[in-house]
């Protein structure tokens, strides 16, 4: 129910029609979202992906030619948010342009860094190059818990590559956090009151390099006590565990270190329900010199308890249930990939990531420049996260999901489509 005081925002519209259209379901002739309505997203699980999901991988399905751009190189600069006037939908506002205010160190003067991909877009890859992964040759591949029907290809773009490096080290950035209210479509038929951070879930992607000032503003628009807490080293002065009450807003100042890859979350009681709701995001520190370029990917995972029980009815990356399923990252074949991965997952102790067909660098907590090993899968307990760097040299699709079955089929799996 919505919360006392709170203005939903604008969610994913449910589009019935449109999902009706998909078809009737067996011999009842009930259609799919029919069916969800009747059972929950709980009742469909169970169901094994008969209601929803069964979705044919077809070359097709890769997605549009426009839909995924490549990732931009390693960067630094970064994504305040959404504007103004820009329409939240599940899993992360659409902002057309992003940019953070850079201050320079000499002069003091502010600019704003752009904080976009570099622009390029992956081809529409053949059909020959996802055959031997679609159902081309092996048949349909289905997961118990569906994208939202009304979910494009480009939805997920702010929160899935991070903002580029501007180069600039030692600067003072400054970042809006604000705390809003409002309903997303999380799954194929959940709509969810969520809470986010600057309108999206998981919150904007936070950048910098090692030693820059990080000034972070959060304004509390809800009727519940909020806050930023940020994983690293700071003064305890500013580790957020203080709530801010409704209407107030506080504005956290840290240096930025060490560096790696550190997750950011409201901190207020009871945390689980907070975090639950999608007060969550991500927080990549770059090393003095950056690292080397490579096409990065950020992965937040994270869950939606649908019916208060304390379990996750759907689980996904980034917010919204198999949008990498529906939608595959594309990636150049041969070329190195980086891939942020975050476990904010409540509910659920250890999650874990793994990918199929090939192995990779493993850098826990990223706050090291040589690798701690090499494997296919990571472990990973609540807040613990990892970059993970590898190429793909053959064309095709590669699976990701946590190896924890009943996680991945809540909505948890995707791919990556080497192009």
């Amino acid at each position: 129910m919505p919360d006392a005081g709170d203005t939903p925002g604008e969610g994913l519209p449910v589009d019935a029609d449109a999902a009706d259209e998909r078809g009737g379901c067996g011999a009842s002739g009930l259609s799919r979202r029919e069916v969800l309505r009747r059972a929950g997203v709980a009742g469909a699980v169970t169901l094994g992906g008969v209601v929803l999901g069964r979705e044919a991988l077809t070359a097709s399905e890769v997605g549009p030619a426009t839909g995924y751009p490549h990732p931009s190189t390693t960067g630094a600069s970064a994504w305040p948010g959404p504007r103004a006037g820009d329409v939240a939908t599940a899993g992360g506002p659409q902002p057309p342009t992003l940019a953070c205010t850079v201050a320079d160190p000499g002069t003091g003067a502010a600019s704003a860094a752009a904080a976009s991909p570099d622009g390029g877009r992956a081809v529409e890859p053949a059909e020959s190059a996802v055959a031997s992964s679609t159902g081309g040759q092996h048949g349909r591949y289905g997961h118990g818990v569906a994208a939202p029907t009304s979910l494009r290809a480009d939805h997920l773009d702010a929160v899935t590559y991070p903002p580029a490096v501007d180069g600039r080290p030692g600067v003072t950035r400054t970042y809006d956090l604000p705390v809003t209210a409002r309903q997303v479509e999380v799954a194929d038929g959940a709509v969810v009151e969520a809470w986010t951070y600057a309108g999206s879930v998981p919150g904007p992607i936070l950048r910098a390099t090692e030693g820059d000032r990080l000034r972070i503003r959060m304004a509390n628009h809800t009727s519940h006590a909020h806050n930023v807490h940020l994983h690293g080293r700071h003064d305890p002065a500013m580790d957020g565990w203080e709530p801010i009450p409704p209407g107030s807003e506080f504005t956290y100042e840290v240096v930025a270190e060490p560096f790696g890859l550190h997750p950011y979350h409201c901190h207020t009681a009871p945390i689980a329900e907070h975090i639950g709701r999608g007060l969550y995001g991500a927080m990549i520190i770059d090393p003095p010199g950056g690292r080397p370029p490579a096409h990065e990917v950020v992965l937040v995972l994270g869950g939606w308890d649908l019916d208060g029980d304390g379990r996750n009815e759907v689980v996904a990356f980034n917010g919204v249930a198999g949008a990498y399923h529906r939608f595959p990252i594309r990636v150049p074949v041969g070329e190195l990939v980086r891939v942020y991965v975050v476990n904010l997952l409540e509910h659920d102790p250890v999650a874990s990531f793994h990918l199929h067909a090939q192995t990779f660098d493993l850098y826990r907590s990223g706050t090291s420049l040589e690798p701690d090993e090499h494997t296919d899968l990571v472990a990973l307990t609540q807040g613990e996260r990892a970059i993970l760097e590898f190429r793909l040299p053959e064309p095709g699709r590669y699976m990701f999901h946590p190896h924890q079955s009943r996680l991945a089929e809540r909505g948890a799996m995707g791919w990556f489509a080497a192009v």
